[in-house]
């Protein structure tokens, strides 16, 4: 199963990609690799110190565009897609929401255009990987801020003011998505298993023969 969990911060992407992953290792038996790195300072599965998170913001805008530019480029790489089970959380389309916003590069029409990547990065998925699913996580305005104000988080990128912005954004992205197969789950009102039994229920339709052979072999009598 290969999946791209989108969705402004603070909606809970990083909650459910892990109820995700564990429910397709309780169903599949698949071991589901997840990078859930892509927000900036947050560019790598190590922990960096606050003096190389403060070293990686202080670079120039050019320069954190070509690094941002490399690390997606990277992660369509053959060896991602060896795999069974693949996520990415925000990958391209949170440069395409934050970067203009936030980053100081990737408007339309300027060198490294992150509306342009996006379709660019998703053209290539449908050749190394059609059956990508792309779920939109969202949330009302007032349960964003909430969430803000409950558990602020380091670094964080989404401002206040910004909230419905951001939240249209996503949804822009997940509408305009060369990638056919997709979700949307709002969970203003939801817990996090019933956030998790929504996906299961509207994945059905995107299981793929390999996964539904899975699931079939998991579950037979012993």
């Amino acid at each position: 199963m290969r999946l791209i969990l989108i969705g402004c911060e603070y909606v809970g992407t990083s909650t459910l990609i892990q109820e995700i992953s564990g429910w397709v290792e309780r169903a599949m038996g698949g071991k589901m690799g997840i990078h859930d790195h892509w927000k900036a300072p947050q560019l790598s599965h190590a922990e960096h110190t606050k003096e190389e998170n403060e070293g990686f913001l202080a670079l120039s805008a050019n320069l954190r565009e070509s690094f941002q530019r490399y690390h997606m480029e990277y992660h369509l790489s053959p060896s991602f897609y060896h795999d069974a089970d693949h996520t990415m959380v925000g990958f391209h389309i949170d440069e395409a929401v934050y970067a203009p916003l936030y980053y100081g590069y990737g408007e339309p029409n300027e060198y490294g255009d992150r509306e342009q990547a996006a379709r660019t990065t998703e053209a290539a998925l449908l050749e190394i990987a059609r059956d990508t699913v792309l779920i939109l996580l969202k949330a009302s305005p007032e349960a964003i801020r909430a969430r803000m104000k409950a558990n602020p988080h380091e670094n964080a990128l989404v401002k206040d003011g910004d909230v419905e912005k951001v939240l249209a954004a996503f949804e822009d992205q997940h509408t305009r998505s060369l990638l056919r197969k997709k979700i949307v789950i709002d969970n203003t009102d939801l817990t996090v298993a019933e956030s998790l039994a929504d996906f299961v229920t509207q994945v059905q339709p995107f299981l793929s023969h390999a996964d539904r052979s899975r699931i079939l072999t998991r579950n037979l009598p012993e």
